[in-house]
Parts: C-alpha cells; structure tokens; sequence
C-alpha cells in the first residue's frame, strides 16, 4: 500500500507545508506584470528597461542608453515622479553586486532570464551605481546582459538602465 505516502506527500505539497514551488522560481511576477520580486535578495526590479513600458504582456518601445551620470539622473527623477504620485516608491541605480545578482551565467546566452525581464536588450551593458576605483574618476561598473561579465567603464560611455527598490 504505496497510496498513502503519496496521498500524504500530495497533501503536504497542495498545502504549502513544503517549499516546492518556492525553489522553482526565483522571481514574483507583481500583479500588473511591471515588477518582479528576487525571493534570494527581496529585491524589487523593474521588468523593463528604462525607455520601454510594460504594455501588458511585454516590455515594448526601445531602450534608452545613458551615460553614467544620466542614468544616476534618471534614477532620481523616477524617484521624484513616485513621490509626486505619493507611491513613496524610491527607486535607484543597483550596486554591482545587485546588478550581477539577476545574471545567471549558468543557463547560457541571455544570462538574465527572459521570462522575468522580457525584450532585454542583449549584448548590451547595464549601469550599476558603483564607481569604479582609480584614474579617471568617472568610471563605473556595469553588467554585460549576454555573458553576465562585470566590467568597468567610462562614465562618458553609454549603457542601458534597469531600476530596482528594496521590498517595503
């Protein structure tokens, strides 16, 4: 009588007593699809790069690129619009380590997954809000969406933006 195991594992696995849908997905879709949730860093990130909208299944438009500091502006005024809509949502350029926290070098080309960040433009750079140690000053590090490669930049230089917010 083999059943009631299974019976019984079925049931815990229906109830939620153990984690087994946790662990398949990394992100959490929010409810009007323009946001997903890391359960590893509770990070919450924008499904789109800035230039393109969520339009209800996808990311459409084209993404915009910014130097360093733009993108350190863009991030501000994002910010500053929330507040004005008094979402008191502080959105900000990720650290490196958040940044490379969303590649995944380990499933192949596109290292940042698809499904959580649709329409990503590949083999493209991605600003993050570290500065780069050294001469000149303006260099920052940004993230490669191919490879997941972390590299330093001139701040001169144009790459794309990606926002994220601690969980509130």
């Amino acid at each position: 009588m083999k059943t009631a195991p299974l019976a019984t594992l079925f049931l815990t696995c229906l109830l939620g007593i153990l984690p087994v849908a946790a662990s398949a997905k990394p992100y959490i879709i929010s409810a009007d699809g323009s946001e997903v949730t890391d359960q590893k860093t509770g990070l919450i990130w924008r499904r789109c790069a800035e230039g393109m909208n969520w339009d209800g299944a996808t990311c459409a438009g084209v993404a915009s690129k910014f130097n360093h500091e733009a993108a350190l502006g863009q991030a501000a005024a994002q910010t500053a619009a929330a507040q004005t809509k008094d979402t008191g949502i502080d959105w900000r350029l990720p650290n490196i380590k958040e940044l490379s926290s969303i590649a995944d070098s380990s499933g192949g080309n596109p290292v940042i997954d698809p499904a959580a960040f649709p329409a990503t433009p590949l083999s493209s750079s991605f600003w993050s809000a570290s500065p780069g140690a050294g001469k000149p000053p303006t260099r920052a590090w940004f993230v490669l969406s191919r490879d997941g490669d972390v590299d330093l930049k001139s701040g001169n230089d144009t790459a794309y933006v990606r926002l994220v917010r601690a969980n509130q």
